[in-house]
């Protein structure tokens, strides 16, 4: 029965957790960022106070804590995502695909591997942080919380953590006027699949950390070619 009741509360706070968390950051996004923007002329504090600061607040500091409290209905706790010992090189064919693609990419699109002119400080302070920021939250705690103790949910909760990863990106690509195109020309599928792929790394390694490198990787790799 406390088992029964745990669950249900634990299902409740992630059903909280989703409304809120989207909503405070669709706003943010929408509002919040051109003020700080205009709050900080200099693109670099920008990016410092937007990444380095409010996004560890509003991402990594709920979520962490989450995981805390429902330590005995996740599938990973939140010491052992970070402490459990992995075996690098077990994951290298997966690294050298996320280094090997994008400059494969970029070399055919461009015809070299030159630098692309807009890569600076910014791009370097926002990348810095995203991969831990987004992962913490979509597979430390969204799909940590919804595959739980039971293996036969973690598919599921791969899928459906998923396309929850899709939609944090909406109020962005909407900003950007990329909306239409992103679903027009099926780019969104790549989000999933990079998806799948971090869920199913952070569940077989039980490390946070292994997607954490991963997505620092790809966003890195993409940007600065």
């Amino acid at each position: 029965m406390e088992t029964t009741e745990k669950c249900l509360s634990k299902n409740k706070a992630l059903i909280i957790y989703i409304i809120a968390f989207y909503a405070i950051w669709a706003l943010f996004e929408f509002f919040g960022s051109p003020i700080i923007d205009d709050l900080f002329p200099e693109s670099v504090s920008s990016q410092i106070v937007k990444d380095g600061v409010i996004k560890n607040l509003v991402w990594i500091l709920p979520a962490s804590l989450l995981v805390h409290h429902y330590k005995d209905d996740v599938c990973i706790g939140l010491k052992e995502m970070f402490t459990t010992k992995v075996k690098w090189l077990h994951y290298l064919p997966i690294f050298l695909l996320f280094v090997l693609y994008p400059l494969v990419r970029a070399y055919r699109m461009k015809g070299s591997l030159s630098l692309e002119s807009d890569f600076g400080a910014e791009q370097i302070i926002a990348f810095s942080f995203v991969g831990i920021t987004e992962e913490m939250v979509f597979r430390g705690w969204l799909l940590n919380a919804m595959a739980g103790r039971n293996k036969q949910n973690q598919w599921k909760a791969i899928l459906l953590s998923s396309l929850l990863f899709v939609a944090i990106h909406i109020p962005t690509w909407t900003i950007h006027e990329k909306l239409g195109y992103v679903f027009l020309h099926f780019g969104f599928v790549q989000i999933i699949i990079l998806s799948f792929i971090f869920s199913i790394t952070f569940l077989k390694s039980r490390n946070i950390l292994i997607p954490v490198a991963l997505h620092m990787i790809w966003d890195f790799l993409l940007s600065m070619f």
